[in-house]
């Protein structure tokens, strides 16, 4: 299938995470069933109720609450997968990536969904996990200065005049199923909701497999402890990344206030 072999895990450094886990399905000439997804479950993953993880074939509208999406991961395993499906592949990819990090959300999303009140109505900690989940990028740094210009969307100078500092002492990680779909075609606009987490400076020097375990641990403590909302993402132009955008080089490409927004009063984050 053209459309499989053109595009499944681009040479683009944003699809780096999956690289590792994806390998088997990229050797496919053809889009991969749930048989090759679950051949992939090697270890197997375990949610938090001790159910082991499948993906199975998408369900009609849950009729009760312990059928609905997330619920039916939590207490079976069961993530309902659409084959042929972008978004549900690279779902399940950041499953095989992350799979602590992807445990802890279910737990926190089951949580939720069994103390709100009232069939269809949603709480804000789960409006924030779902944000992450489909959007979320983490920004791992261990220089405070590049966090805070980040934090305080002095975009210019992160990108570009700190631009080489960004590069040894910062790492980008898209962790959301739905940028990854969005990344097979980015546009000027490309913006996902970033996690900062401080690591000391040896991470960088880690391989790319240790560092992505060693940020599935971070990650899935974060998710774990305390409630979250909204707030505690920052907005990132995702094309500003030094090697994620052939035009970020350029200081014009910055000017573009309309996508490398300034922080609005008030608005600030204070981490």
């Amino acid at each position: 299938m053209d459309e499989w072999q053109q595009n499944f895990l681009q040479s683009s450094p944003m699809f780096e995470p999956l690289r590792i886990v994806g390998g088997a399905l990229a050797k496919l000439d053809r889009w991969p069933t749930l048989e090759d997804y679950n051949a992939l479950l090697n270890p197997p993953i375990y949610t938090a109720s001790g159910a082991a993880l499948s993906f199975v074939p998408q369900a009609g509208k849950p009729a009760h609450r312990e059928d609905k999406y997330e619920a039916r991961i939590y207490l079976n395993g069961e993530v309902q997968t659409r084959t042929e499906n972008w978004h549900d592949l690279f779902n399940a990819l950041v499953w095989l990536a992350f799979p602590r990090t992807k445990t802890a959300l279910n737990a926190r999303h089951f949580e939720s969904i069994s103390t709100v009140v009232g069939e269809g109505n949603r709480g804000k900690a789960q409006d924030a996990l779902t944000l992450f989940d489909e959007s979320g990028v983490v920004v791992l740094y261990s220089d405070d200065d590049l966090a805070n210009l980040l934090r305080g969307h002095q975009w210019h100078d992160l990108f570009l005049t700190r631009r080489q500092a960004v590069i040894e002492r910062m790492k980008f990680v898209i962790f959301g199923h739905s940028l990854y779909e969005k990344a097979l075609k980015p546009y000027v606009g490309f913006t996902g909701k970033g996690l900062l987490l401080r690591v000391e400076e040896t991470f960088f020097e880690m391989t790319e497999e240790v560092q992505m375990k060693t940020l599935d641990g971070l990650m899935a403590n974060r998710f774990s402890a305390g409630q979250l909302s909204s707030k505690d993402f920052s907005p990132l132009p995702l094309l500003g990344v030094p090697g994620w955008w052939k035009d970020n080089e350029n200081a014009i490409f910055y000017a573009n206030t309309r996508y490398f927004r300034p922080v609005k009063v008030g608005d600030a984050m204070v981490l």
